[in-house]
């Protein structure tokens, strides 16, 4: 089984996902709508804001045959699957490929075992960034900037051969735990 990027209507992906799970089940289709949480300061108030990491994309992971290229393109809401070119559909002249396994291994680390990137607590130390816990652990290397006022972190990722760069959500310890 391989994951793919189902393109969608922007602030849709939930609505897709919920129609992915009517129309298949887990063993045949697995889909995730990976988020983050990151802190957003409205009126001098901090609040956790949920949202998504790549937005208009639902990332699925299924054995790709014909049938369920055909039974993912008929889903409301849902643009095309996510193409570099690999594969053909000769019934509708369109590509479609998977994602990349570098490419899907460290946003799967990042979500862990749900879709939601939570906080991680990181610690500076002569301006090099250690992660003590969260789901940046192990993932240092990603880690481009740290934002100490806004507590996010900015990571690269690399999404369908596109380096993106992402705000997540960190929570700044004075000193190791």
């Amino acid at each position: 089984m391989k994951w793919y990027a189902i393109f969608v209507e922007s602030g849709k992906e939930e609505v897709v996902q919920k129609y992915l799970k009517l129309y298949f089940n887990e063993q045949s289709l697995k889909s995730v709508v990976p988020k983050r949480l990151v802190p957003e300061k409205k009126s001098g108030i901090v609040n956790s804001v949920m949202k998504n990491i790549f937005p208009g994309y639902v990332l699925i992971k299924t054995e790709m045959t014909n049938e369920m290229f055909h039974k993912i393109k008929k889903i409301p809401r849902s643009l095309r699957l996510v193409n570099n070119g690999s594969y053909y559909s000769q019934d509708e002249g369109t590509y479609y490929s998977s994602i990349d396994e570098r490419e899907i291994t460290p946003i799967l680390q990042l979500m862990g075992n749900g879709e939601v990137v939570d906080y991680s607590k990181v610690y500076l130390e002569n301006s090099k960034v250690i992660v003590e816990s969260g789901p940046l652990k192990g993932l240092e290397g990603l880690i481009k900037k740290v934002d100490k006022h806004k507590n996010r972190a900015k990571i690269f990722l690399t999404f369908m051969g596109v380096e993106k760069t992402i705000d997540v959500g960190i929570e700044i310890l004075s000193k190791p735990l």
